[in-house]
């Protein structure tokens, strides 16, 4: 069984038979968040902005989890400390529990030392055939309707808090091209910058017969 939590930020743990994958770990944005006790096998990260490396470091050092991103954020993990497995755009990666694929995203990618992270990224897993989009931080664009076309997602993580993402008209549009029959905003609220009308999101996602779920990080 495949269980989906929402940290806060754009961070997820996904969990699937005791063990947990997490997705951009900033995991200090939610101090009721206790990753200690977990089973983490492997950390996927869309890209190099702190905000989304986020404790990766710190919890794949203590977890001897593989951190898994595109070949110049996992170079420097990999400087770190870490185990690495750079990747980019391409075909399937394959796990104990199931694959991963990394897919384009349109944003900027730096390292917290200034030098270039690589590409921003956007990740689509698939654990006991539950199809997961992360899109990452990204704006709206067409190779959202090859997500759809190829891989038929039944879950997409989309950022809607606008300056740096899309905004929630343009999150809208996104999830009607990827198709996906659940919706989960995120990358929204966690300063002012990111304000986000979730009501009005809720309500543009509903017009295409898609259901929007908002996970709150403080029930987790």
């Amino acid at each position: 069984m495949v269980d989906l939590k929402y940290i806060g930020h754009s961070a997820f743990e996904i969990r699937n038979n005791e063990k947990s994958i997490l997705i951009d770990p900033l995991v200090s944005s939610n101090h009721k968040y206790d990753w200690e006790k977990l089973d983490i096998t492997d950390i996927f990260l869309t890209h190099a902005h702190r905000d989304h490396v986020g404790e990766a470091i710190e919890i794949a050092k203590k977890k001897n989890a593989t951190i898994t991103a595109i070949f110049e954020l996992a170079n420097y993990c990999e400087e770190q400390g870490c185990k690495v497995n750079g990747v980019n755009f391409g075909g399937w990666l394959n796990y104990e529990w199931g694959k991963a694929i990394f897919l384009p995203a349109f944003h900027s990618s730096s390292l917290p030392d200034g030098r270039y992270g690589g590409s921003a990224a956007s990740i689509l897993l698939d654990i006991d055939n539950v199809k997961i989009y992360h899109a990452g931080d990204t704006c709206l664009n067409a190779e959202m309707k090859l997500v759809k076309e190829l891989y038929r997602p039944g879950i997409a993580l989309l950022p809607v808090g606008g300056h740096y993402t899309m905004d929630v008209e343009h999150a809208a549009v996104a999830a009607e091209w990827i198709g996906a029959p659940t919706v989960i905003p995120m990358h929204y609220n966690t300063f002012p910058a990111i304000e986000a009308d979730l009501e009005r999101f809720a309500r543009l996602v509903q017009r295409n017969n898609l259901n929007t779920v908002v996970l709150n990080p403080n029930e987790i």
